[in-house]
């Protein structure tokens, strides 16, 4: 339809036109201001993900945080989100170098670790350290990422990496964050045994029997750099970025490696949020300030937080 001219009469049949709009000859409408851009499309982005244990390949998009992910997943194969553990990408093995963290390369397979058989296992605390390094899935599930060679945990066959920690001494944990766990288990006293409620992710048939152990790896838990990541956050929306930087990636490393001595924890998210933090901090001070904003529920100690400044802003081997 047509719109009226300035004097509210339709222009003569075959008159000029001017932006599709009828113009009287010799009475140009004065400009107006300009119409809004309309957004730019956001890419629909795509993933493929499989249960870990053997499953079709199904299609997930439009999330946001992990709990969303989750949400999809489940929606696809038919399971409660409960169900599962963690997330591996590129690979169906409980691989934690391996492990889903804040950021999902634009070509990475999810694959879905589901909840399996449940055990129960005495331990007693015969040193101050159990030789555990706990991480979570962000969803609610705390989990062993690491078993120290040579430590009491070690020492028990049926504790394995991957195992989801559900109780301790019949004292459910799930929704506790991972330094949580580790700060109860830590507090536990010495000599006096306690009993572990774990739950193993389901395995496939060529999995089984296996009892993994992993060592610290320059590529833990990060994307390959120079490659497009979708970075899931705990608040708003997920934000597609470059990949980190071969410096980000190893500052991220040194701060992980802190987490794991001071905290019995390893957090390749939370120490790349720790490396932005000090990236941008002037002083040790500075630097608090800003965790305390962004992680404050943590309370660092101030010796950790300025092992982390020194880690990212002045590492060893830097000249001065």
């Amino acid at each position: 339809m047509q719109r009226a001219g300035r004097h509210g009469r339709q222009p003569p049949e075959g008159g000029p036109m001017e932006n599709g709009v009828g113009q009287e000859p010799g009475t140009p409408e004065p400009p107006g201001p300009a119409a809004p851009r309309a957004p730019r499309a956001r890419p629909r982005l795509v993933f493929h993900t499989q249960l870990a244990h053997g499953s079709p390949t199904g299609r997930i998009e439009g999330f946001t945080n992990v709990k969303e992910l989750y949400a999809k997943i489940a929606e696809v194969f038919d399971i409660s989100p409960t169900e599962i553990l963690f997330c591996t990408l590129n690979t169906h093995k409980v691989d934690m170098q391996k492990l889903l963290g804040g950021q999902i390369g634009l070509e990475d397979f999810i694959f879905a670790h589901v909840r399996g058989e449940t055990k129960e296992v005495e331990v007693t605390k015969t040193e101050d350290a159990l030789g555990l390094t706990i991480t979570d899935n962000g969803a609610g599930y705390a989990f062993i990422k690491r078993i120290k060679e040579g430590s009491i945990i070690n020492r028990l066959q049926t504790v394995c990496v991957g195992d989801s920690i559900e109780a301790i001494n019949d004292h459910t944990i799930v929704g506790c964050r991972h330094y949580e766990v580790a700060r109860m288990l830590r507090e536990l006293p010495r000599a006096q045994p306690f009993t572990l409620r774990l739950v193993q992710p389901k395995k496939a048939f060529d999995m089984i029997g296996q009892r993994t152990r992993t060592g610290k790896s320059p590529g833990e838990g990060r994307m390959a750099s120079g490659k497009e990541t979708l970075r899931l956050r705990t608040k708003g929306p997920a934000v597609l970025e470059e990949g980190p930087s071969p410096s980000e990636e190893e500052a991220a490393r040194r701060v992980d490696d802190l987490l794991e001595s001071y905290m019995g924890i390893r957090d390749s998210e939370l120490a790349s949020t720790m490396v932005e933090a000090a990236k941008g901090s002037l002083s040790v001070a500075q630097l608090a300030q800003g965790l305390d904003s962004v992680v404050g529920e943590f309370a660092f100690p101030q010796e950790f937080v300025a092992e982390v400044w020194a880690a990212v802003c002045h590492p060893k081997g830097d000249k001065e």
